[in-house]
C-alpha cells in the first residue's frame, strides 16, 4: 500500500459559493472526494444571531472537514458567531473580506473590509479569543483604489500579526463601484505573482490561491509556490474533476469510479432527506454538470430539469435521468 503523505488541510479546497455550496452540495462532494476541504455558503452574523441558526448551521458529519464562513464587521458579533461554529462541529471559520455584492458592501463586510485592516485585525481577534478552532481569512488582492503588491501586504500584515495564519487569496482585485459580482470574477486582471510573493515573503502563513484556476494541472503548477489552491465555479460546474483530487493531490488509494457509481452512492442520502421532506431539486440540482462531455449528458440534465422540481417527486426521477444516459452510452458503443 501507497503511504500518504501529509499535506497542508488547505492544499485543495471548494470554495464558498452561495446559494450553490450548501449542505446538500458538500455532501454530494463527498462521494467525489474525501480530502478536500470544503467551505460552506457565506453566513451574516445577523442571519446567525437573530434567525434561524439551526437552518444555516446544520451539515452533515460526512462533510469533514468543513468550514463556516461568516460575513460581518462587528468583532463582538463575530466572536459569538465563531462559538457557535466550534459548538456546532465545524472545522475551521473564515471571514469573508472578498465578495463585493451591494448588498455586502451595505453592511460594511466582504471586500469593503479590505479597506480597514485594523477592524479585520479586532475581527480576528474576538473570533480567536471566542474558539479554539483555525480562523482564517479570505481576501482580494486590493479594492478600487489599491493596486499594488505592497497594498495587499499591508492588508494582511495586521491581520498575520493578530494572529491569523490562514490567507485565502483570490488573485484579482475587487471594484466595489460600476461591477457587478460575476464581472468582478472574470473582469479585474489576475495576478498569482502577488500571491506567490506573498507566500515568499511570509513563508509562516499558509497561503492559498483563489480564481481563474479550472483544472488539478494548473492546481498542480500553483502548488509548486503556494500551500494550497481553491476552485469555485469550475468545481461546481463540472464535479467529476474532483474525483481525481485524492489520488492526484493527496496520494490518496481510494479508487476511481465512474460517473454512475458517485451518482448510485449519493441517492441514498437523497431518499433520506426526501424522506424528511426536502425537495428533490434542493438536492438534484447540484448534479446537472455530473454527466458533462458525456453521451446523454444534455437529456439528464432535461430530465432532471424539467421533473425534480415537481411536487411529489421521487428518486425514480434520477434513476429515469440515469437510464437514459445508459441508453445514449449504448448507443455509440
Amino acid at each position: 500500500m501507497t503511504a500518504i503523505v501529509k499535506h497542508s488541510r488547505h492544499r485543495f479546497c471548494i470554495a464558498p459559493m452561495m446559494d450553490w455550496s450548501d449542505r446538500h452540495c458538500r455532501t454530494f462532494w463527498r462521494c467525489l472526494t474525501r480530502e478536500a476541504l470544503l467551505y460552506t455558503e457565506m453566513v451574516t452574523t445577523g442571519a446567525l444571531i437573530h434567525g434561524d441558526r439551526q437552518r444555516f448551521l446544520l451539515f452533515n458529519e460526512e462533510e469533514h472537514p468543513v468550514a463556516l464562513q461568516l460575513g460581518g464587521c462587528d468583532p463582538a458579533d463575530l466572536g459569538r458567531c465563531a462559538a457557535w461554529a466550534e459548538e456546532w462541529g465545524y472545522d475551521e471559520v473564515n471571514l469573508n473580506c472578498g465578495c463585493p455584492s451591494d448588498r455586502v458592501q451595505s453592511g460594511r463586510f466582504g471586500a469593503s473590509l479590505m479597506a480597514d485592516p485594523h477592524l479585520v485585525a479586532s475581527c480576528v481577534k474576538a473570533m480567536q479569543a471566542a474558539c479554539s478552532i483555525p480562523v482564517t481569512i479570505k481576501h482580494r488582492t486590493g479594492i478600487d483604489h489599491m493596486d499594488s503588491y505592497e497594498e495587499m501586504a499591508n492588508f494582511v500584515k495586521p491581520v498575520a500579526s493578530a494572529g491569523c495564519k490562514v490567507f485565502i487569496v483570490h488573485a484579482r482585485k475587487a471594484w466595489l463601484q460600476g461591477l457587478s459580482p460575476k464581472e468582478n470574477r472574470e473582469i479585474p486582471p489576475l495576478h498569482y505573482e502577488w500571491v506567490y510573493r506573498l507566500k515568499e515573503e511570509m513563508p509562516d502563513l499558509t497561503i492559498v490561491l483563489n480564481g481563474g484556476i479550472t483544472s488539478l494541472e494548473e492546481t498542480r503548477e500553483h502548488l509548486s509556490k503556494v500551500d494550497g489552491v481553491m476552485l469555485g465555479r469550475e468545481a461546481y460546474q463540472n464535479p467529476y474533476m474532483l474525483q481525481s483530487v485524492d489520488a492526484h493531490l493527496f496520494e490518496s488509494d481510494d479508487p476511481l469510479e465512474t460517473r454512475e457509481q458517485i451518482l448510485l452512492e449519493f441517492m441514498p442520502y437523497m431518499e433520506e432527506q426526501l424522506s424528511q421532506g426536502v425537495p428533490l431539486n434542493h438536492m438534484s440540482r447540484h448534479i446537472l454538470g455530473l454527466f458533462q462531455q458525456v453521451p446523454g449528458a444534455r437529456m439528464f440534465r432535461r430530465h432532471i430539469s424539467e421533473n425534480a422540481y415537481r411536487k411529489g417527486a421521487g428518486i425514480d426521477t434520477i434513476h429515469q435521468a440515469l437510464e437514459l444516459v445508459r441508453q445514449a452510452n449504448r448507443a455509440v458503443a
